[in-house]
């Protein structure tokens, strides 16, 4: 499987938005980090974040919304946010 910034990006942005659990986030960055193929000029950012998704199941590391939206920011990506009525 090849991961570039853009699969990572929407694996957050899917978590964002609650399609996905954290439990679900933490298998996926774990099966990347052992089974994937790193885009080769994107590899060390890519490491760099999916390794730290990989542990956010742990209470002394977690996920906030700063952890994701700085993830994003340094894969080249913005988070947003649009509130409406429900």
């Amino acid at each position: 499987m090849q991961i570039t910034k853009q699969t990572v990006a929407s694996q957050i942005a899917a978590y964002l938005r609650h399609e996905i659990t954290r439990p679900q986030l933490v298998d996926w960055a774990e099966n990347a980090m052992m089974e994937g193929e790193f885009a080769e000029r994107e590899t060390p950012v890519l490491r760099s974040v999916i390794s730290r998704l990989g542990v956010a199941d742990v209470r002394a590391f977690g996920l906030s919304w700063e952890d994701c939206e700085q993830f994003l920011h340094q894969l080249g990506y913005a988070a947003r946010v649009d509130v409406v009525a429900a």
